[in-house]
């Protein structure tokens, strides 16, 4: 009978993916079923690179981090070796979780269940009352395939990751060195819960299309023109604008070149199993941070990042995006709870030894992007709420401004095909 259902769910997930029109959203169920939701969490989150944290978020020897991917759940920690480790968080002896969601230091891994223990190297320390013939080397803890890329973690739950990792860390290690990420410190961190599918979350993420009417704190150090234009529908002054930017790339890319900073679009939407999209961005107004007046937040620069008029070097991931600037950094990532619920998780990263109220003040580091989170899960949930209706049809994305939505999608349902769900 489970057989059956699955088989069943499968041939939805297959009719679905094959009702996609190239160009268009999705159909309504792969944003809102259950089904779809599951067929993600193991072909998408269960197969794939994605971004689970930073290292700073385990900094010392014992620090641990859970973190749940669906239904299932990874501790990431920093060993006795100052080396960085993955697990999955599955006691060994009868499968109980170790570690509650959150952060903690621990010395070991203590089952709470029946105290088994495990180093942090994950092998198995203690299993009381299992006898002299036990071996506890065949009981170690299962691990996580992690990779550290410039201070930002990725994880895939794989047996089998894709090795195209390497790309990702091929073009972001280099661009993120002068920023020693590693070495930061988490200033503030937010968890917002969007009542929406994740599918939708990366969607309005990848388009700047509703910046100008949404996104009020943003627009100030946000070109929204970085993502696309339809020069043939613009006004004289929006021309103008437009054709303004153009010019300060072309003096920025001169700059950036002569200061041997990395700065062209490196794309990597479509046709690769580790989709990613980098480039450095010019940030508006006075061109320092996303800041409320675009100045600089902090005093202290990130690791070496002295350099001046360093931009925005922006990143996008199978479930995250990231702006890295010479002051501080914000990092997001989003994981699916359901099929109508996403959890999107901002860090934002200081150097770290800098001391909140002499070298920079809270609320105006994070003031922009808590206030722009707020604003992306009211539209996350109202297109979700239409996804959702009888009325919902595929509609098409703006081939000027909402390109890379539509790659989105489209790697989307190429990847779902790739890993068996098409017919």
């Amino acid at each position: 009978m489970l057989d059956m259902l699955s088989d069943r769910r499968h041939a939805d997930i297959a009719t679905l993916l094959a009702a996609h029109r190239p160009g268009h959203t999705l159909p309504a169920a792969l944003y809102t079923g259950q089904a779809a939701y599951a067929a993600d969490c193991d072909a998408i989150f269960g197969r794939h690179w994605i971004a689970v944290g930073v290292a700073c978020d385990v900094p010392e020897a014992g620090d641990v981090i859970s973190l749940d991917i669906g239904p299932s759940s990874i501790v990431i920690l920093r060993d006795d070796d100052d080396g960085l480790r993955a697990f999955h968080n599955v006691c060994s002896h009868r499968g109980a979780r170790l570690v509650p969601p959150g952060r903690s230091v621990v010395g070991k891994l203590v089952c709470p269940y029946h105290q088994w223990t495990y180093d942090l190297d994950g092998s198995l320390a203690l299993a009381p009352h299992m006898g002299v013939d036990f071996d506890r080397d065949l009981h170690h803890l299962k691990p996580v395939a992690l990779r550290d890329v410039g201070g930002i973690l990725y994880a895939c739950l794989s047996d089998d990751p894709p090795e195209d990792i390497e790309e990702l860390a091929r073009v972001m290690e280099p661009r993120l060195a002068d920023y020693d990420l590693g070495n930061a410190r988490i200033a503030h961190e937010q968890d917002v819960i969007e009542e929406g599918n994740w599918k939708l979350v990366m969607e309005n993420n990848r388009e700047c299309y509703h910046c100008a009417s949404n996104h009020p704190e943003l627009s100030l150090s946000f070109h929204a023109a970085d993502f696309g234009y339809d020069p043939e529908g613009m006004t004289d002054s929006e021309k103008a604008e437009a054709n303004a930017l153009l010019d300060a790339y072309a003096r920025y890319n001169e700059h950036w070149a002569a200061e041997g900073m990395d700065y062209e679009a490196v794309e990597h939407t479509t046709g690769w199993p580790t989709n990613f999209r980098t480039q450095r961005l010019i940030i508006a107004g006075l061109g320092e941070s996303q800041t409320p007046d675009t100045r600089a937040a902090v005093s202290l620069p990130l690791g070496h990042a002295i350099k001046p008029w360093m931009g925005d070097m922006h990143l996008w991931g199978i479930n995250s995006w990231n702006h890295v600037m010479a002051d501080h950094t914000v990092v997001f990532a989003c994981y699916p709870l359901g099929p109508d619920r996403t959890l999107v998780r901002t860090k934002w990263l200081v150097h770290r030894d800098a001391v909140e109220g002499e070298d920079y003040d809270l609320d105006n580091l994070i003031s922009v992007w808590t206030a722009t989170n707020a604003e992306d899960a009211q539209l996350v949930k109202i297109a979700h709420q239409g996804a959702s209706s009888v009325g919902y049809r595929q509609g098409p994305y703006s081939t000027f401004t909402e390109r890379q939505v539509s790659d989105f999608t489209q790697w989307y349902v190429d990847r779902m095909t790739a890993h068996g769900y098409a017919a």
